[in-house]
């Protein structure tokens, strides 16, 4: 019986310490409740009743929060009267669904203050939605701010649709000048970043994989190993980004994001100058070069198998 007793009484002081693991449990979860909502509160009274300073903390915290319910308590700044603070608000809203995204964000391109054009377009190729692309093209083609024409070929690269690969090689006929270097650069990089997503459905990054030597990288399969032959713009990119590379008046920068463009749309009419590229005197150019000649390779594998 004392043995019993004993077992009950161990059952017992179980059932005691489950209940209050619940209770406290319970506790926990409405204080963090609590803490949540105090946290929301006190981001939308800094909003909507702050100075800039503190209108731009919250914005900075809704940033890192990276969630579309922060995101919404962000939503009345894109509209505040300074335009630091509009700026600022571009990127802590693109955590929204993108369509909403967008359709909030698409006004502020025809805001009267460079900056906020110049965040907006920005923000907007973090967002990455094609809805996107002709409002920027119209940005691209219009605004008479350099430094915002600069966010948006930055931005139609990001988003990856070929509607934009004609206006981005147009940049690059152009006579090289040096105060349009980053331009140039730039819309070399986006042909080449529309290629990249069209063909694996991504932006390269850099990864471990990257500093292993060729003989352990891999190239994903393509979805379209001629790229050229489904969409013909690239036919006429590619033109372009050889006589940039061929250029002698191109800056290292712009021949180097052009070798970066012609091994991510994969055609093998790029591969002669690719190759010359390898003996070039500046080292990034020719690392570039060759990592693009082993995509070319690598998809015209792909089409040869898919023969």
């Amino acid at each position: 019986m004392k043995e019993i007793t004993n077992y009950e009484l161990r059952i017992t002081n179980l059932k005691r310490l489950f209940r209050c693991s619940s209770f406290l449990f319970v506790l926990c979860v409405l204080a963090g409740n609590s803490f949540a909502q105090i946290e929301s509160d006190t981001l939308i009274e800094k909003i909507n009743r702050g100075n800039t300073e503190q209108k731009r903390d919250a914005l900075l915290e809704i940033r890192n929060l990276r969630s579309e319910s922060a995101s919404r308590v962000a939503l009345p700044a894109l509209k505040d009267s300074s335009e630091i603070v509009r700026a600022s608000a571009a990127f802590s809203v693109v955590f929204l669904p993108k369509n909403e995204a967008v359709q909030n964000l698409l006004p502020l391109l025809a805001d009267k203050k460079p900056l906020v054009r110049r965040e907006t377009a920005y923000a907007l190729g973090k967002v990455g939605a094609s809805e996107a692309v002709n409002s920027l093209l119209q940005v691209l083609q219009k605004d008479k701010v350099l430094e915002v024409r600069n966010a948006a070929i930055v931005a139609l690269g990001e988003i990856g649709d070929t509607a934009a690969v004609s206006e981005l090689t147009k940049i690059l006929q152009r006579k090289p000048q040096t105060k349009e270097e980053f331009a140039r650069r730039s819309a070399a990089r986006s042909v080449g970043q529309i290629a990249q997503i069209i063909q694996t459905g991504e932006v390269e990054v850099l990864t471990p994989e990257s500093f292993l030597p060729d003989r352990f990288k891999s190239v994903e399969k393509p979805n379209y190993p001629r790229l050229i032959e489904t969409f013909p713009s690239f036919r006429a990119a590619i033109n372009v980004l050889i006589q940039t590379l061929q250029n002698p008046k191109e800056t290292d920068d712009v021949k180097r994001e052009a070798a970066f463009a012609l091994g991510a749309i994969g055609d093998q009419s790029a591969i002669s100058i690719l190759q010359v590229s390898l003996n070039n005197q500046d080292y990034y150019l020719a690392e570039i070069a060759k990592d693009s000649l082993r995509k070319i390779a690598a998809y015209a594998e792909y089409e040869k198998a898919n023969k």
